[in-house]
């Protein structure tokens, strides 16, 4: 299975959080799946970090990359194709960062590891 981390999702990961279930913490290890992290998630990360609203131990630039290869994380930019799948969605969620991974999980075909009930609503596929 081919998975793509919610923003919080790869946060409580990272810092092995005790909010993280313990089904998305089997299918992120699970060996036989491929875990991805979108540059989405990283502007998300970036702008709460300049807003004084998300501590990190080091500036996301740094924190990011490293934590991705520490668990194996792979980085999946944000393609055109992507984008203009935000026409086709229905206006359940205003978080601007959600609806282009809900894009994005449509468009490439993974499976969105989101605790997130208003993305579940969508047409795409979820695990938690």
């Amino acid at each position: 299975m081919k998975l793509l981390l919610d923003t919080c999702t790869f946060l409580w990961l990272i810092t092995d959080d005790p909010a993280l279930s313990s089904k998305a913490r089997d299918l992120f290890t699970d060996p036989l799946n491929e875990a991805y992290l979108s540059t989405v998630s990283v502007w998300e990360v970036e702008v709460k970090f300049g807003l004084g609203k998300l501590p990190l131990p080091q500036a996301p630039e740094r924190f990011i990359p490293e934590q991705r290869e520490r668990h194996g994380i792979a980085t999946l930019p944000l393609e055109e194709q992507a984008v203009f799948y935000l026409s086709r969605l229905p206006s359940l969620h205003r978080d601007p960062f959600d609806r282009m991974l809900i894009c994005q999980a449509i468009h490439h075909e993974l499976t969105l590891l989101t605790p997130d009930p208003l993305i579940t609503q969508y047409a795409v596929k979820t695990a938690w």
